[in-house]
């Protein structure tokens, strides 16, 4: 495993994030921000490159806001 400055910052900085939308999703009942906040919480810990992280993290915003624009 990778644990470099910068692999270090992204995992602090997507984790935090990802939580954030798992307690969101959580507290409003919303199963989309719930389910990509998890996925963005398990994306920090299994990736192992800062940049594929961010990559995936990035990812998983934009189609968390495309769905639930669409309603989901």
């Amino acid at each position: 495993m990778n644990f470099d400055s910068n692999f270090l910052f992204a995992s602090l900085i997507w984790g935090s994030i990802g939580a954030g939308y798992f307690i969101y999703g959580k507290k409003q009942g919303a199963t989309m921000p719930l389910v990509g906040g998890l996925a963005m919480i398990i994306v920090s810990y299994v990736v192992s490159g800062w940049l594929m992280m961010s990559l995936f993290s990035i990812a998983l915003v934009v189609v968390m806001h495309w769905m639930m624009k669409l309603g989901y």
